[in-house]
């Protein structure tokens, strides 16, 4: 049953899944009104479903235009299909009420443009949106989709598949102990099973958590800030939290966490113009950019890209990837292997021309070398999972670097292998070898097959003494990963390269 929930989510991306998830949510909230399971007028949850998506493409599009970025569907969608779950409905004879969704609807797009700094917007845009609405318009979010019985199976069941697709655990679990922790600190004692009950059933705790906390573009990018991040939120969002006459809301909460997670994350967007595409391997290509400003990164980290596309398909028009580039190197280095039926992103992308432009945000990453040098490392790659050893590699040999490092390559043939020159050089100046395991036709001196437990014990007979970094096609790095667990390796020495919506 997991696996096949793995081969579900591995075919999606992190933001078309959580489309499809408030989808469903607002699909089963219309139904659930039909049948008065839900205190709305359908027709009035309707209307403002349409109004809000109207309001949002419009503002959306018009912005986009004017500061010459690719307009982002999914992303509107998402941002709209928020609203119209924790706005109150609007009747057609309500015009107050529809000015406040209209006024709501506009600001939390055009945040994305206005209150941003260096291309990249400060907060969630569901919450600015809600928050200004509030405090101008005295016209505040109910949060109705966190308060219904019925809809509370599906926000707990999707929201699960969303935590699981971003592996964001850490960031709900911290969020959902604090939160509690906090509510229960400004209760009564007698009244804990009431508040917790409360807290679970009838409030936007879970809904808020699954959705707007896990956001990417408005969160830390790294583990222990995330923690940080999720702390505060959790805390601020407790209803007894007040300043003086002043209460916390949920969207209040969110975006004071915003703020810390824009201090402690990576600032700004980059537009980057192709300057050449080479080619690495049968399929596989490096598309190299020019960047305006220098890119501060570590080796190994990836970046979330974004292209204007005419018509997209299910998979949308971003996509994260790996940097293969060094920090060393001035050009910025993107390593892509290309399939029979490719997605309608990497149809554009390999139909770049010289000159061409493409947007890069969200640097983050964990997959990086560890502050110690001394420390013993395996690099376990298969296919174009190569790319954050490329970066790795490169990065060492620049600055000569010597590590004990052994990298282990696995690939369907020769014509698979990519990125010769580096692991070339890599040996050459700093002694770090790489064994070859091709499954058709290997070569002398090369492993007949692919990685595996005896590849691993040939190789480094001090493999319970190392640290293991696995990167690859989803399945290779799971089966790696059990196999190694298998042989005595400690989890805590096996790290997977994993980014969001990593299909």
């Amino acid at each position: 049953m997991i696996n096949a929930i793995d081969r579900f989510l591995d075919h999606l991306t992190m933001y078309r899944l959580v489309l499809y998830y408030l989808v469903v949510l607002l699909g089963a909230a219309l139904a659930f009104a039909f049948v008065k399971l839900i205190p709305h007028d359908p027709l009035a949850l309707a209307f403002t479903a349409i109004l809000i998506l109207v309001a949002c493409w419009i503002t959306n599009k018009a912005f986009a235009l004017v500061f010459e970025v690719p307009a982002n569907s999914e992303s509107l969608y998402i941002t709209a299909l928020i609203l119209a779950l924790i706005l109150d409905p609007v009747t057609v004879t309500d015009l107050k009420g529809i000015g406040a969704v209209a006024f709501a609807s506009v600001w939390a797009v055009s945040s994305k443009f206005i209150l941003a700094v260096g291309r990249k917007h400060l907060f969630n845009p569901a919450a600015i949106g809600v928050a200004l609405s509030a405090l101008l318009l005295n016209q505040p979010a109910t949060w109705w989709v966190g308060g219904n019985p019925w809809l509370l199976p599906l926000v707990l069941i999707g929201g699960i598949l969303v935590v699981r697709k971003l592996r964001r655990l850490d960031l709900v679990a911290t969020f959902l102990i604090m939160a509690l922790a906090t509510i229960l600190a400004t209760t009564e004692p007698a009244q804990y099973g009431v508040a917790v009950k409360e807290t679970l059933s009838s409030s936007p705790l879970l809904f808020f958590a699954f959705v707007m906390l896990t956001e990417p573009l408005t969160a830390p990018t790294t583990r222990w800030p995330r923690i940080a991040f999720a702390a505060i939120v959790g805390f601020l969002f407790a209803p007894n939290i007040h300043i003086g006459s002043f209460y916390f809301t949920p969207e209040l909460a969110l975006l004071a966490g915003n703020l810390f997670a824009y201090a402690v994350s990576p600032k700004g967007r980059f537009v980057l113009t192709l300057e050449r595409i080479e080619q690495t391997a049968v399929d596989s290509y490096d598309f190299i950019f020019k960047s305006p400003r220098k890119l501060a990164f570590q080796a190994g980290q990836y970046l979330e890209w974004t292209l204007g596309l005419d018509r997209s398909d299910n998979r949308g028009n971003r996509r994260y990837f790996t940097l293969a580039s060094s920090p060393t190197e001035q050009s910025v280095r993107l390593g892509v292997k290309f399939y029979p039926q490719s997605s309608a992103f990497k149809r554009a992308l390999g139909g770049m021309k010289p000159g061409a432009t493409i947007h890069a945000s969200q640097l983050a990453g964990d997959f990086t070398l560890p502050s110690d040098p001394s420390i013993k490392i395996a690099f376990l790659a298969g296919g174009i999972g190569i790319t954050p050893f490329r970066s790795m590699l490169q990065y060492l040999i620049d600055r000569q670097e010597v590590r004990p490092i052994v990298v282990l390559y696995g690939t369907e043939g020769q014509e698979d292998i990519a990125y010769r020159d580096v692991l070339g050089s890599a040996r050459r100046e700093l002694g770090i070898r790489t064994y070859h395991a091709v499954a058709k036709g290997a070569a002398r001196g090369q492993y007949p097959g692919y990685i595996d437990a005896r590849l691993v014990r040939l190789t480094m007979p001090d493999y319970l003494e190392r640290t293991f970094y696995i990167s690859g096609p989803q399945a290779m790095v799971k089966a790696l990963r059990r196999k190694l667990l298998a042989m005595g390796v400690s989890r805590s020495r096996i790290k997977v390269d994993y980014f969001p919506g990593f299909a």
